[in-house]
């Protein structure tokens, strides 16, 4: 049985315990600067127990990971670079959910003198649209283009922005207000945010989706010299990105992030009733003809053990554990240092307990 440090006892750190306790294969300290919240937690999974977390004191994060084979980071990204700092000096693996890039780079250069392996941006999107992505690209003799669109949803929108708080706020701003890695003509690049606006039509429903930041992962890296055109957008309700622009923009929340944060927390109520939209769209070539293949699948919040979750808990807590599982289990073979999320094989990730709450039969079929 593995023991796992997981830091964060948010709405994802709860997910990720409810998955890996129920398997019966994993024991997880739940840390937390927030003792009462991991208490709750632990409580409610079997072997699960909480612990304080100090982020200020690097020796108590250090024996927090004694006896541990990974630390789990369901943190804010600010809080990353220490978090892999202290995994390397113990030699534990290290995983992440973090959509900042800036964080990402820091993980690598961490991991490239480490000696376990370190993998970060390992949630729903970055994470296992990358996967799905890098599936696609398997199918053509030349890839053309590959475009990337996730939203996590409300089933029952009911104010302005058609939205809910479904996870991180503080990332939620972020990816709002960075700017965005793309591949414009075979060139690493940046869009900025908001811009790019196109509109969906899924199954019968309209959305609307635009440029955020960190979507991609390491993608643009990983692709480069393979692809002429590569980009990721949001997908939302038609009227929240005009709505986000102005409060971003014209309002300039975009100058205090704080506040709108605090605005978001006050004003916008969470729900565990959403959808998680994925889709994934590559064009190529095959046997000499242009041809476009989708990856399109739709994951709805559900019941784990007994227990209610929202889909992107769902999504974002089985991607990290699917991941890791296949890691710690030898799936991927002796790693160490950095492990890209789309070198994974999608079928792989499919098969495995965690990953198949991805699983849509439709949508490799499809293919």
């Amino acid at each position: 049985m593995h023991t796992i440090a997981l830091f964060g006892a948010g709405k994802i750190g709860e997910s990720i315990t409810a998955l890996l306790t129920s398997s019966g294969r994993y024991r997880v300290k739940v840390c937390d600067g927030d003792l009462n919240a991991a208490v709750r937690i632990a409580q409610a999974w079997p072997n699960a127990e909480p612990h304080t977390l100090d982020l200020s004191d690097k020796s108590s994060v250090m024996k927090l990971l004694s006896g541990c084979s990974t630390v789990l980071s369901a943190l804010p990204f600010s809080c990353n670079a220490m978090i892999a700092e202290a995994a390397s000096l113990c030699g534990v693996n290290y995983a992440d959910l973090t959509e900042d890039v800036k964080t990402t780079q820091y993980v690598a250069n961490v991991a490239a003198n480490s000696n376990t392996w370190f993998m970060p941006q390992c949630g729903l999107a970055p994470g296992f649209i990358s996967m799905a992505g890098a599936h696609l690209l398997t199918l053509f003799d030349h890839v053309d283009s590959l475009e990337l669109r996730v939203g996590a949803l409300p089933l029952y929108p009911t104010n302005k922005l058609k939205y809910n708080l479904t996870w991180s706020t503080v990332g939620l701003i972020n990816e709002y207000c960075n700017p965005c890695e793309v591949i414009k003509d075979g060139q690493i690049s940046t869009v900025p945010p908001l811009q790019g606006h196109e509109v969906l039509s899924l199954d019968g429903d309209e959305y609307e989706a635009f440029n955020t930041s960190g979507g991609l992962g390491t993608l643009c890296q990983s692709l480069l010299g393979r692809v002429r055109k590569l980009g990721y957008k949001t997908i939302r309700y038609p009227g929240h990105r005009d709505l986000m622009s102005f409060l971003l923009h014209e309002l300039r929340y975009t100058d205090d992030r704080d506040a709108l944060r605090a605005v978001f927390e006050r004003s916008i109520p969470t729900t565990t009733q959403d959808k998680c939209i994925i889709l994934a769209e590559a064009k190529g070539t095959i046997g000499g003809r242009y041809v476009q293949k989708t990856y399109a699948s739709t994951v709805y919040h559900q019941n784990i053990a007994g227990r209610h979750f929202g889909a992107i808990q769902v999504t974002t807590a089985a991607g990290i554990c699917g991941v890791v599982d296949l890691a710690l289990t030898g799936a991927l073979g002796q790693r160490k240092g950095l492990l890209k999320v789309e070198e994974i094989n999608l079928k792989t990730f499919l098969a495995n307990e965690f990953g198949k709450y991805f699983l849509d039969q439709k949508a490799l079929s499809d293919l």
